[in-house]
């Protein structure tokens, strides 16, 4: 080992270098985790003395509360960052304690000839606290007898009479631990659960599932590993029933669970990486910090899991799992961000904004917030939540776009900017250009398939939006709106009993779903069914919550079904609305064109098209408008907007 003052050659192109805190490989930094590199240096510092697992965790976390486990897991880490052979040289003296030991390299021959006197060895099979999970053996030879110092050729007689007998029988069984003991395979999918929040506060739920979030938002990025999205994993929070059904349920190889509690400033998580096929534990850790470590603790547990499944992990994969995104205020208010929008009511929405809005003025550097605040802006424009799309979606474009100057490689960004391009300014190219990128940069995103997917319908390329539509629903089985927007999907592509299987696929999964019961009305409108499409709007009405979509479409059924009184009362229920919030000017229309008023129709169709609205998109697949589909002037709206 040679050293000067400011590096430390370890073996074989490993170097440390002290004044930048880090280790090389032939001059390249080899990614260590702040305290592994600590161990390390402590060790290599104290080369050749057996250092007890105490004072490691006294020099190194300088007394903060760790566990073993800590330790274990940064001894490993360093392991794996120095490649093979670098169990010969960071070694575990069991029950004592670790050494960094450079002179392991020489022959065993020659250590063993320089004793004074010679051990009867035994052979014992030991459990390595430093193995896998895979239930990996080591060998231990242990004294048994001992004998009189002896010299020379006699003495290495007797050396070679008593251990090389040994050894054969330590090879053989060996052998038969590595044949016959159970391996783990490289799991390749995962669903991460909704952290369990054990603090007894409601006011931390946040804090769970946005841990929870993060982590699998990590894991999404990993190439080769099928996450589960959110959408899919929560329709499972606070179940009481065992991982294996979670795992069958969502068709994955393996689950983690975590539990966590707040006490004043101490974060406390414990976690388990279970393996769904039998419920065998895979990994479990617990983890002791200080809240203000937050964001770093997420990506450490990202870390931590990714080793454990053996994911083959590449420089770039290292590189994205170790990407720190913020201050631990910023990152705080961007999950209560989070927690609210994912909500979807326009209160939690406008709240999940502020939120997101703090986070921002926390870190005006913090591209996920960005991409938080222009998503939810995007929502308040498409379900008629009384916000109008020229008011809102500047507002998300604008974060959206300052979220890719930060971080032009943010798939988040990249998918809502993808949504704006195509239902705001109309630029279907440069819609598709964003939702590729959004799935180089994130192959098992669900909402980067479902927005391209979208995108698809509403030019017309429906084959292209069912596959798309089907891989984002198979990515997120469980989810809601994958579901029912994959039956929409199918409609517009003239696939009727399809999407009726579909769309009563989503309604198993969730009986009160409204978008579902929405979109199966339009299908049945489609088919002339009328009383079963208006039985299924005014379900859509009930569970919507204050939205005007399924009140429109109420509206058209009843005027086709000849019950034209009712529709123009829904017309005379959406003016009163419009007194109080914005409804969008392309509800008019669709009621007006299904009383047959063509001209009230196009005049609101224009106005539509002025205000900018998302609804207008849709004209170019819309059946309904096939009455005026010839006259000039909405031929004119459909050159506008830029159809062919």
């Amino acid at each position: 080992m040679v050293t000067n003052n400011e590096r430390v050659t370890l073996f074989k192109g490993f170097t440390l270098d002290l004044a930048r805190g880090c280790v090389l490989h032939s001059d390249r930094p080899v990614h260590l985790r702040p305290q592994s590199y600590e161990v390390l240096k402590y060790l290599v510092e104290n080369k050749g003395r057996l250092i007890s697992k105490d004072k490691l965790i006294e020099e190194v976390w300088q007394g903060r509360a760790v566990t073993d486990g800590s330790l274990g897991k940064c001894i490993e880490e360093v392991r794996e960052a120095l490649g093979p052979e670098a169990r010969q040289y960071v070694r575990n003296v069991r029950g004592r304690g670790y050494i960094f030991d450079p002179g392991v390299h020489e022959s065993s021959e020659m250590r063993v000839l320089r004793r004074e006197e010679i051990d009867v060895v035994s052979v014992v099979i030991e459990d390595d606290e430093d193995a896998s999970a895979a239930g990996r053996k080591q060998i231990a030879v242990r004294s048994a007898v001992r004998k009189h110092p002896v010299t020379g050729v006699k003495r290495f007689n007797q050396i070679a009479l008593i251990v090389l007998p040994a050894l054969t029988i330590a090879a053989a069984i060996i052998g038969y631990f590595n044949y016959f003991a159970p391996r783990s395979a490289i799991i390749n999918s995962i669903a991460v659960m909704p952290f369990t929040n054990v603090s007894g506060d409601p006011n931390m739920e946040y804090l769970s599932d946005g841990i929870g979030d993060s982590i699998n938002n990590s894991l999404s990025q990993l190439t080769g590993l099928r996450v589960m999205s959110r959408n899919s994993v929560y329709r499972f929070k606070g179940r009481e029933t065992d991982v294996g059904t979670f795992g069958r349920d969502l068709s994955v190889e393996a689950v983690l669970t975590g539990r966590l509690a707040l006490s004043g400033n101490d974060l406390l998580i414990s976690v388990e990486l279970v393996k769904a096929a039998d419920n065998t534990l895979i990994w479990g850790e617990h983890y002791n910090r200080k809240l203000t470590d937050l964001g770093s603790l997420q990506t450490e547990i990202a870390r931590d899991v990714s080793r454990k499944l053996r994911a083959q992990l590449s420089p770039a994969d290292e590189r994205k799992l170790a990407k720190n995104y913020t201050n631990a205020e910023a990152y705080e208010l961007y999950l209560k961000g989070r927690y609210h929008h994912f909500k979807l009511t326009l209160p939690e929405i406008r709240k999940g904004i502020t939120f997101y809005q703090q986070a921002i003025a926390a870190d005006p550097t913090y591209a996920l917030a960005y991409a938080g605040l222009a998503e939810a802006y995007r929502t308040l424009a498409i379900a008629g939540w009384g916000e109008a799309s020229k008011d809102v979606l500047p507002q998300a474009k604008a974060a959206a776009t300052r979220a890719l100057e930060i971080d032009p490689d943010l798939a988040e960004a990249h998918v809502a900017l993808g949504w704006i391009r195509f239902s705001f300014d109309w630029d279907w190219d440069a819609a598709e250009n964003e939702f590729r990128k959004a799935i180089e940069l994130s192959p098992n995103s669900s909402d980067a398939h479902r927005g391209y997917a979208h995108l698809f319908s509403i030019l017309g390329r429906g084959d292209e939006a069912i596959a798309e539509g089907r891989r984002a629903r198979e990515l997120d089985p469980l989810s809601l709106i994958n579901n029912a927007l994959e039956g929409q999907f199918l409609f517009y592509a003239g696939h009727d009993e399809e999407a009726i299987a579909r769309l009563r696929k989503s309604l198993e999964i969730e009986p009160t779903f409204w978008i579902a019961h929405n979109v199966l009305g339009r299908v049945y409108t489609g088919q002339g069914r009328y009383d079963e499409a208006i039985d299924e709007f005014r379900k859509a009405i009930e569970f919507g919550r204050g939205a005007n979509e399924p009140v429109t479409q109420l509206g058209y059924a009843l005027a086709k079904s000849g019950r034209r009184e009712e529709a123009k009362d829904t017309l005379e229920e959406l003016k009163i609305a419009a007194t109080k919030n914005y409804v969008p000017a392309y509800n008019f229309a669709v009621i007006y064109n299904g009383l047959g008023d063509k001209e009230q129709a196009l005049k609101y169709l224009e106005k539509s098209f002025q205000e900018r609205e998302v609804q207008i998109t849709f004209i170019k697949i819309d059946t309904r408008w096939n009455e005026i589909h010839d006259d000039v002037h909405f031929q004119s709206l459909m050159q506008r907007l830029g159809f062919k």
